[in-house]
């Protein structure tokens, strides 16, 4: 596998066209490529930004936004615990880094966004098997520092089914599937940098055993709080009425 950064001009909130950047930073991309793009500047793209000013308050947004959340803070974080799109987050994704004086949401219904951005990438390049995966970081539990993880993908079938394979013992796995877009996620959020990188996106070349389909596969990688092995530490968890 061969990770490409692209660096890209500075991407200026409240919004801005995403397309002339792709146009103009991407190079030519390949059968089975596969694309990484921060959420951040998805959200940008949708002019999904807030100027932070007097009468914004921040807790309120996070609220607003989140599928459901832990009402108590932490004492040493000034941070709330939440779950939006299917995803374990601080603060509902939130972020003020590289906001030039605005919050910065999560884009709205991502999947649907990178299958057009896929969907325009296909035909300029002139090329069928291609997936594009949103990325954020995230804190892992009992882990300091972020790693990264995917937001949303759409092209991919997301899970290697490793059920009935054997171990190196002859054992038959009962319950292993390899989550592959967290996975390559971690790796492309590493390289996409923290800081002023300007790398929002980067290109995952000449990856193996993956499937690429023109069906949205979002669903079949997420799982419900209360069938989830961290079940048991989700309880706090306040869901939203809808």
């Amino acid at each position: 596998m061969h990770f490409i950064p692209v660096k890209t001009r500075r991407i200026l909130p409240p919004k801005d066209d995403l397309y002339p950047v792709l146009d103009s930073s991407l190079p030519r991309l390949r059968e089975g490529d596969i694309v990484f793009i921060t959420s951040k500047v998805l959200a940008i793209h949708q002019g999904r930004c807030i100027k932070i000013e007097k009468g914004i308050n921040k807790r309120k947004l996070v609220l607003q936004e989140a599928d459901a959340f832990v009402e108590n803070r932490t004492p040493y974080w000034d941070f709330i615990l939440t779950i939006k799109d299917s995803t374990l987050i601080p603060s509902a994704g939130i972020d003020e880094s590289n906001g030039n004086g605005y919050y910065i949401l999560w884009p709205k219904n991502t999947n649907k966004l990178l299958k057009e951005i896929r969907d325009y990438l296909k035909k300029k390049f002139k090329i069928k098997k291609l997936a594009l995966v949103a990325t954020d970081s995230h804190a892992v539990p009992l882990r300091w520092g972020v790693s990264g993880i995917s937001t949303g993908f759409y092209g991919m079938e997301p899970l290697w089914d490793r059920r009935g394979a054997s171990d190196v013992f002859g054992r038959k796995l009962e319950y292993t599937k390899v989550n592959v877009p967290d996975a390559l996620a971690a790796t492309a959020v590493l390289l996409m940098g923290e800081a002023g990188e300007r790398t929002p996106v980067v290109i995952l070349r000449g990856a193996q055993r993956i499937q690429f389909t023109n069906k949205s596969t979002w669903h079949k990688i997420t799982i419900r709080p209360e069938k989830d092995i961290y079940a048991p530490l989700l309880r706090k968890l306040k869901v939203k009425k809808q």
